[in-house]
């Protein structure tokens, strides 16, 4: 698209009172694992107000993923953003549920911290894994988040992630290797700064 055109139509979504960017939400053919992603608006702080917060959001969100998806992969929980591969059937169902749970912890924090009307979540996204190489680099980049945000100095120590699990099941060796099999290296750069 040009670059007036880009404008024109940045403009008229603003003037409409509409995202200036929403993607559209498909499942992809031939494949039913994808990563899911949310980040609080303008990445504040909003899960991680407090300890207990992000021990409810955690099982609340696993509760959503258990009841929508068939395998869960891989998942961080960061103070203002979240991340998750899973196996499922209709990557739609699993993105309106991911909103209705957005409503309702929104509705429920915004009374905890008397905010009503405050927006707390941007869209949420999917992206469909293209190959075994995507999977693990995106499995890899999951567990790697809160030492790339500055929350831990090792993959193993955040609590809020399923990397100590999966150290415990795959052992460090596997681990290792997978590492540096499927290397994150620019994966994800700008996504969630």
């Amino acid at each position: 698209m040009p670059d007036r055109m880009r404008r024109e139509v940045l403009e008229w979504r603003q003037t409409q009172h509409r995202p200036w960017h929403s993607p559209p939400h498909w499942n992809a053919d031939g494949t039913s694992r994808y990563l899911f992603t949310a980040a609080c608006f303008e990445h504040q702080p909003i899960i991680g107000n407090s300890i207990p917060r992000l021990v409810e959001f955690e099982n609340t969100l696993r509760a959503v993923i258990e009841e929508n998806c068939e395998e869960l992969h891989a998942w961080v929980i960061l103070p203002n953003h979240y991340h998750f591969l899973a196996t499922t059937r209709d990557a739609v169902i699993t993105l309106r549920a991911l909103g209705k749970m957005h409503g309702r912890t929104s509705f429920q924090w915004n009374g905890e911290e008397h905010q009503r009307g405050r927006k707390i979540w941007c869209n949420s996204a999917e992206t469909a894994m293209k190959s075994e190489r995507h999977f693990w680099a995106t499995m890899n980049y999951i567990h790697h988040n809160p030492v790339k945000h500055g929350w831990a100095n090792s993959w193993q120590e955040w609590p809020f992630s399923s990397a100590a699990a999966f150290l415990e099941s795959s052992g460090p060796e596997k681990a290792k290797q997978l590492w540096k099999e499927y290397p994150i290296r620019e994966y994800g750069t700008g996504w969630d700064d």
